[in-house]
């Protein structure tokens, strides 16, 4: 995972640092000594920088990390302590910000990786769940912490609960321990480990295997799985897939890749650097 020196973007981020290279779009949460934790700000930069990422073509993936000694330590306490103080339509807002966050990042088209290192704990955990991969160093630690500070985890809820599945959220939720990286890769919150030296060149590993897959068919598989996901195999849902792989096949990217493995070659969206014959 190449580091990121300086910021492509005409905009500035106090809380993030924000980069593309090669295709890859990285953010990195960037508040090291509170852990980068949330606030208002990170979750207003965030969620730009997402938008950001999604518009720009020439980011084919988006990497999230964190900065510092921790990949992300849920929210910030000045900002918990200022919540409270907040009647019902502030905190309405201030969670809506917070939830649109959340859903940009797990609705995004192109593939998103969280690279995760030290603590993720509450929100952290809801960023995990909302990428479509995670890696996680062997040392990492995990926590849905709220219930101890009497609050619930109510945003990254459907997101977790859709990672880990209802009866191990239950787990998690209720007694707000601290779980091992080991744990969190049984429990499906994360799909690899790596030690923590090593973390960087694993991500870079997969994130060349993301790289030559079609753009497009990585857009449509997304959208694949939302469609399919926890629905009966009913007529309109083998329908609806009949008429997915006939756009796919016709697509011009379908041709081209049809085209390639036919012909012994890469596909023309493969980087030049990943180009070879076969």
């Amino acid at each position: 995972m190449a580091k990121i020196k300086k910021p492509v973007s005409a905009a500035r981020y106090d809380t993030l640092d924000v980069a593309v290279r090669n295709g890859i779009g990285l953010i990195a949460l960037n508040r090291p000594a509170v852990h980068n934790a949330f606030n208002e700000t990170l979750i207003a930069e965030l969620t730009a920088a997402l938008q950001a990422m999604a518009a720009d073509d020439g980011v084919r993936i988006v990497v999230l990390m964190g900065r510092g000694r921790s990949f992300c330590a849920g929210a910030d306490l000045n900002w918990v302590k200022k919540m409270a103080a907040f009647g019902a339509a502030e905190n309405r807002a201030d969670a809506s910000a917070y939830a649109r966050m959340l859903s940009t990042l797990d609705r995004l088209e192109k593939p998103t990786v969280a690279t995760v290192h030290g603590s993720a704990f509450g929100g952290g955990v809801g960023l995990i769940a909302c990428c479509d991969i995670a890696i996680a160093a062997q040392d990492a630690t995990f926590a849905v912490s709220e219930a101890k500070l009497g609050l619930i985890p109510a945003m990254i809820s459907p997101y977790v609960v859709e990672a880990i599945g209802p009866r191990h959220a239950r787990r998690l939720f209720l007694t707000a321990e601290s779980i091992t990286a080991a744990e969190a890769y049984r429990l499906g919150l994360v799909h690899d480990l790596a030690p923590a030296a090593e973390l960087e060149s694993r991500v870079n590993e997969l994130l060349g295997r993301l790289l030559l897959a079609g753009p497009n068919a990585q857009r449509e598989c997304k959208a694949l799985i939302r469609t399919v996901a926890h629905r009966p195999i009913d007529d309109g849902v083998v329908a609806y897939t009949v008429e997915r792989i006939a756009v796919a096949r016709a697509s011009p990217e379908g041709r081209e890749g049809v085209a390639a493995f036919l012909g012994k070659r890469t596909p023309a969206w493969v980087p030049k650097s990943l180009q070879t014959s076969k």
